[in-house]
């Protein structure tokens, strides 16, 4: 009979003390991407000079691409004495409520504008390297935390719900206070910064690492853990179909404006609640799903419903059918938002046992490298779809709706037909997956017997 030790299950008070991490994070982020654009554009008066905006943009795309599997691979490496992971969300977080805050300190357009644009380039930069080295260590040490499928998924389900629920509240939080006084809003945030850094290391302080992973395990060198990084099939395919899911998610949340007022013409309030709140539901429902089909079966399924409803949506000539369609599509997002995590933990797990070595961060690392392009793609499709049909901008505050009959066209195409299709391509993608069936349940075996192998030599090396 096999002889090792069970993967570790948590309560569901340990789930929540998990998703609060999620939390802190999110509305601090959720603020950060709801609130900038019209902050660079209305309070800094930089509307007359978007060079500014596209040069900063530039330098924070670049760091922003490149510090992720940087830290991935500094992580993996990392021997500090209270672990790999942890110490670095723990000591990051207070650097990142800063970081943060002062965002919003910006010199104002009487400084001048390259006042502005060193300000902003430096400010975000270290926002965005607090940020990604705080959360690329929380996706990886998911993994590590516990073998057992099942409850990985329930930990990711308790963070997207809270991530959620965070997003939710950036969304409202500025909205209250933004319009009343400067002042107010600068303590808003400085409230937002503070328990959003707390929360985190709330969480850091309610779990504890596996010491095997970091004093046993001999870490690969840069270069060496990047080929083994590309060399897994497994990797390649999830991080393919992950290029699909971030597509899809930047075109249709950043298209929502577009939809409301010129094809619905209705508050963007109503087609936000028919995205989120079936996402709510449906988060919860995804333990059910992978008993069902497993991970990889009932990711697919999810992907091929959204997808269809997306397709279906720029069809639609009916508001309120277009409404019910963006309502099936968000049900495809509970893929990409709970099962990627979980999938990425079982590609460390296989990698693991042709390496010997547990590197879960140079996968989230390497993932973020390849996918945050998408991000730009979903800027660039819309511009350059509205740019061919001569589409009208707003005068002021006044919405242009005697538009070509093309723009209402390339509007469903955007926010529907090409993020169809690519939910639909990431479906097709992952039936080349191989981590599932019966070669996944054997993973799950060994992995077990190598962290027992890990934990017995640990002793050894502690006496």
């Amino acid at each position: 009979m096999e002889n090792f030790k069970q993967a570790p299950k948590f309560s569901t008070k340990k789930r929540v003390q998990w998703g609060l991490a999620s939390f802190g994070g999110s509305i601090i982020s959720g603020i950060y991407g709801a609130l900038l654009p019209i902050f660079y554009l209305d309070y800094l008066g930089l509307s007359e000079n978007a060079a500014i905006i596209y040069l900063i943009q530039i330098v924070y795309v670049v760091v922003n691409a490149l510090n992720d599997p940087l830290f991935g691979i500094l992580s993996d490496r990392s021997k500090l004495k209270k672990g790999r992971r942890i110490p670095f969300m723990r000591y990051t977080a207070p650097f990142l409520a800063l970081t943060f805050v002062l965002i919003w300190l910006s010199p104002t357009a009487a400084s001048g504008e390259w006042a502005i644009f060193w300000w902003m380039v430096i400010m975000t930069c270290l926002y965005d390297t607090a940020y990604t080295i705080i959360f690329l260590v929380y996706s990886a040490l998911l993994p590590e935390v516990t073998e057992d499928e099942q409850e990985r998924n329930a930990l990711q389900v308790f963070a997207s719900f809270f991530n959620l629920l965070g997003m939710i509240i950036g969304f409202l939080i500025p909205e209250l206070f933004r319009n009343l006084s400067a002042v107010l809003l600068i303590i808003s945030m400085i409230i937002v910064g503070i328990v959003g850094a707390v929360l985190i290391m709330y969480t850091t302080y309610q779990f504890e690492e596996r010491p095997e992973f970091q004093v046993v395990d001999e870490p690969l060198g840069f270069i060496e853990s990047l080929k083994y990084t590309f060399k897994s099939k497994s990797f390649v395919v999830l991080v393919s179909a992950n290029f699909m899911g971030i597509l899809v998610q930047s075109l249709v949340i950043g298209s929502m404006y577009f939809l409301a007022d010129y094809v619905v013409q209705s508050s963007s309030t109503i087609l936000l609640i028919f995205i989120f709140v079936p996402l709510i539901i449906g988060i919860w429902l995804t333990p059910k799903l992978i008993d069902k089909w497993g991970v990889v079966k009932a990711d697919q399924y999810l992907l091929i419903i959204s997808g269809c409803g997306l397709c279906l949506l720029t069809i639609m000539p009916i508001n309120e059918l277009i409404y019910v369609c963006l309502a099936i599509a968000s049900i495809g997002f509970i893929g990409p938002i709970v099962f990627t995590n979980v999938m990425f933990a079982q590609v460390a797990d296989e990698d693991e046992l042709r390496t010997g070595v547990r590197r879960e961060a140079v996968f989230f690392g390497v993932n973020a490298l390849i996918t945050k392009p998408a991000q730009s793609l979903a800027l660039v499709i819309p511009t350059a779809l509205l740019a061919l049909v001569g589409f009208k901008p707003r005068i002021g505050d006044t919405i242009i709706l005697d538009q070509p009959i093309g723009a209402f066209i390339a509007i469903r195409v955007f926010i529907g037909l090409i993020p169809g299709l690519a939910f639909l391509l990431a479906a097709f993608i992952l039936r080349y997956y191989p981590i599932k069936g019966d070669y996944w349940d054997k993973i799950q075996k060994d992995v077990l017997v190598l962290h027992e192998e890990k934990h017995s030599k640990l002793k050894e090396m502690g006496r």
